[in-house]
């Protein structure tokens, strides 16, 4: 082959590129062997590693790839695939010999038993499969500046409008969001580029007092964090770590500049801190702002929208005079009688504001605890985002979730690291992650439901529920046909539209100048049905780039952003049902990730070296209980819904594997139910004294310890390539039999009194702040109706142990043998139990009275039972025994 034909294919004729070419062609004595790349003129899908040879010489940085797709190694996954296939194989024998082989003195334990395993099956199938390709990525920041951030020219880097929601701001502490705020704005990303947002849902004047109070710290605060590039850039968690300033000769200037931005900082918590006191003691009149006028948001129910601009206009600059990321403050119009769809509801108003006023393609997603670790965050999403080949199918880029402030132990599973290693990774080699929380970023125009660019058959708008074999609208589904072959000319209409609205960039009165116009938006009127009535938001919603009009002022921009988040702005439209943040679930999350990926997108799963985000997580087992109660009752909610993944969205681009992740997530509350049975058949086997096997043959033996060998086999291979530690695992196990023991059950009874009866449940917003001392909470004890089921199942089980051993020890030798096998059923259950029996007893040096009352409850049950089973009278009856006295 010709090298300099090699270099005309590549694009790449730099002498020194061609030196480097030749050296390597006298290395490999003449034998050149080149790989034929079918990519664009940038050379983006040229990938370095299908080129093992190390001195290889490397195309340029800059039409590189910016990311790569890393397998799991074969040595790794492909024993894991087996072993999948050998327990597939080994629970048919299972299921066989269970089925053929009942046991007929306990005939209901028994099909209890079987039906509760074939449950279990199913929902391995559903849990497992979707892990079958499991992949990492690779990202490089490096040649992400040299395509877009070229010396001497202005950053192409896309603009990104970041969203930052809460509610309670006492139990959400104003600090925490503060620190979060704190930590956007400092972000190392072009300042131009971004904006912040954060949505007081609860029109909270504290709120809007810490913000304003933020926004004057950031001041002096970013400009320190861009000057010594330091990590993390929320100060809260930066001054809480240990610097050693005689390592790696720390420069004076900077342990000088630290220790004065620390005293800042201090002052700065104590500003806010005397903001939360005066916050406790509200007036009976209500708040008043600075210029003496009432506070809109006094009455949290019924307040009119609220915006402020804090930074980012005005002339607005940090200490040494350089620009600052926009940071808005917004609180959508609530009136009595409407709904507002809560987070979600919240967040499609933060949308639509955000389209008015910055309009940034790309938005990314945090709650307000939960801060930007990785200062170079954005630039990792970028990566896949802005890739020339790929960036354009992708709608969201997940970042997993890492929290500070759990205990080392990590005692109720609230790193979720199976989730996050495991599940996540397996789901990122089909399709992408379906789970679209904090940490996200999104594509604008995949929220706004238009399909992917690479989406051939997007899914139905009149009958897109079930399969096309077993839909009975075949009318609809012919019609949609003939709609579809007038898609090209819709879309030309729309190019043609939007150039229309383009054309309002001119004008010099503001928004009321729309109105004036609309006989060049006739078009228009169809995006109203859609988008709502806002003639400059549907004009953001035909720009796939961002941007907003030049002419407009700030005033009639703010103007019409009040507008967008009016409460009826929203009625008979499509927001919620195809557009933004869909309603209908508290899993807002999950419910919008699915309905994207119904049009043809893909998403992304990233993992940095350095977490991205941190946040704080409720480490006391009743908040975590409730925590889990919320999301379970989110997926019974879409399990009950027009969007259940079982029978919506046929036709789509949803993959087959990735579907079953989807309806594991919404069916996992219903395990519950099998899973309280089976935990309670321990206890009713030793207190009868039946089983539900009958006595165990050598063919039977074998099944069972396959099964199990191969239970932990794929636990131990996951574990391997995750990267997942033992006792991790192992809380995650315990916490599954937990939660769905409690949460999981109420929330399919609450789930089904919704839907039946009509009975809503309103949820309370998780405290985010923490007590004095370190994992004070984890010991707090509140009492709640969760904490029941799980309590009865861990009595039922201690009381069967005892009674079976007394029961053992009565009879005799013979007795010991079918225990064991009970035993060990019911020492399962308890040691699964076990974190939530610690979080019971509390503080060991203080003991909850709700523990006294069940301790006195519990003895009375083993006297009583100890005098019904008496194992120091014969089972045969009384032995009468003559006295030896003469009683005539």
């Amino acid at each position: 082959m010709d090298p300099k034909k090699d270099l005309a294919v590549y694009g790449y004729g730099s002498v020194a590129w061609k030196d480097r070419m030749e050296e390597w062609k006298k290395k490999q004595n003449g034998k050149l062997q080149v790989v034929e790349h079918q990519g664009g003129n940038d050379g983006g899908n040229f990938d370095e590693d299908e080129l093992d040879d190390p001195d290889l010489p490397k195309m340029d940085e800059g039409r590189q790839p910016l990311s790569r797709k890393i397998p799991i190694p074969s040595s790794k996954i492909n024993p894991y695939r087996i072993i999948i296939i050998l327990r597939l194989v080994i629970l048919g024998f299972f299921f066989h010999y269970r089925i053929l082989h009942p046991v007929n003195d306990a005939y209901a334990l028994w099909l209890t038993s079987v039906i509760c395993e074939i449950w279990f099956a199913v929902s391995w199938i559903l849990d497992q499969f979707p892990k079958w390709y499991p992949i990492e990525r690779e990202t490089y920041l490096d040649r992400l500046s040299l395509r877009y951030e070229k010396e001497g020219k202005p950053s192409e880097l896309a603009d990104i409008d970041i969203f930052v929601s809460t509610v309670d701001p006492m139990k959400e502490p104003p600090l925490i969001t503060a620190n979060t705020v704190l930590s956007i704005l400092a972000v190392d990303y072009p300042v131009e580029k971004v904006a912040c947002y954060v949505s007081d849902d609860g029109a909270a004047m504290l709120t809007f007092e810490a913000l304003s109070e933020t926004s004057e710290f950031a001041r002096r605060w970013v400009p320190f964090c861009k000057k010594f590039s330091i990590e993390p850039r929320a100060p809260e968690w930066y001054f809480a770590q240990k610097v050693d300033y005689l390592k790696d000769k720390v420069h004076p200037e900077f342990v000088r500049e630290r220790r004065a931005m620390k005293r800042e900082y201090e002052e700065f918590k104590i500003r806010i801190n005397a903001l939360v006191s005066m916050a406790q003691k509200v007036p009976e009149e209500g708040w008043t702002m600075q210029d003496g006028t009432p506070w809109p948001g006094n009455n949290v129910r019924d307040h009119p929208g609220m915006i402020q601009v804090f930074l980012g206009h005005n002339g607005v600059r940090d200490v040494e005079g350089n620009e600052l990321p926009r940071l808005v403050y917004a609180s959508r119009e609530k009136r009595p009688g409407f709904d507002h769809h809560k987070k979600a509801g919240a967040m499609n108003a933060l949308m639509r504001v955000s389209a008015i006023i910055s309009n940034a393609p790309y938005l990314l997603n945090v709650d307000c605890d939960h801060y930007i670790n990785n200062s170079k965050a954005l630039r990792e999403a970028m990566c896949f985002m802005m890739d020339p080949t790929s960036g354009k199918k992708i709608c969201y880029v997940q970042f997993p979730q890492r929290f500070d402030g759990i205990d080392r132990n990590d005692r109720y599973s609230n790193r979720n690291v199976v989730f996050f290693d495991i599940n996540m990774k397996g789901l990122d080699g089909i399709q992408g992650p379906i789970y679209v929380g904090t940490g996200c970023v999104f594509r604008r125009q995949a929220l706004y439901g238009y399909d992917a660019p690479v989406n051939k058959k997007p899914p139905g708008k009149t009958c897109n529920c079930w399969p096309k074999w077993c839909c009975l609208c075949c009318g609809s589904r012919k019609k949609n046909k003939k709609v579809k072959s007038t898609d090209k000319k819709k879309k030309m209409k729309n190019r043609e539209a939007s150039k229309q609205i383009h054309a309002l960039e001119n004008i010099e009165e503001g928004i009321e100048g729309i109105d004036n116009d609309r006989s060049l938006l006739m078009p228009q009127v169809k995006f109203e049905k859609k988008f709502g009535q806002s003639p400059v938001f549907i004009a953001s919603t035909l720009l796939e780039e961002g941007g907003v009009p030049k002419g407009a002022t700030t005033a009639s921009l703010l103007k019409e952003a009040i507008h967008v988040i009016s409460c009826g702005y929203e009625d008979k439209t499509e927001w919620g049902k195809e557009i933004g943040w869909i309603y209908g679930s508290v899993t807002e999350d999950i419910l919008t990730g699915f309905k994207m990926q119904c049009h043809g997108w893909r998403s992304v799963y990233c993992i940095p070296k350095r977490p991205a985000f941190k946040g704080s997580a409720p480490i006391n087992l009743s908040d975590r209980l409730h925590q889990v109660l919320r999301w379970a009752l989110g997926s019974v909610e879409i399990f009950f819904s027009r969007y259940c993944p079982i029978w919506y969205g046929y036709g789509g681009g949803l993959k087959w594997l990735e579907r079953f992740s989807y309806i594991n997530s919404v069916v996992y509350p219903w395990t519950s139910i099998p899973l309280i049975a089976y935990c309670t058949l321990p206890a009713f086997c030793l207190l009868t004294g039946k089983f539900i096997v009958p006595e165990i043959s050598n063919y039977a033996s074998i099944i069972f310890m396959a099964l199990f060998i191969s239970i932990a086999a794929t636990g131990v291979l996951e574990m391997q390539w995750g990267r997942v530690a033992i006792d991790d695992w192992w809380r995650n196990e315990q916490f599954w039999v937990i939660g769905g023991a409690s949460s999981h059950l109420f929330a399919l009874f609450q789930g089904l009194l919704k839907v039946l009866a009509g009975v809503n449940t309103n949820f309370t917003v998780t405290s985010k702040g923490g007590d004095d001392g370190e994992f004070s909470e984890l010991y707090l004890f509140k009492w709640t109706s969760l904490l029941i089921p799980p309590l009865t199942l861990l009595i039922l089980n201690i009381i069967g142990v005892m009674v079976g051993i007394s029961d053992a020890i009565n009879n005799g030798y013979e007795e010991w043998g079918p225990l064991f096998g009970k035993l060990f059923f019911a020492l399962w259950v308890i040691v699964h139990l076990y974190p939530f029996l610690k979080g019971l007893m509390g503080k060991q040096d203080r003991l909850p009275t709700i523990i006294v009352v069940w301790s006195i409850l519990l003895a009375s049950i083993f006297s009583l039972l100890w005098v019904r089973v008496n194992p120091f009278v014969s089972k045969g009856g009384i032995v009468l025994e003559v006295c030896g006295l003469d009683c005539d």
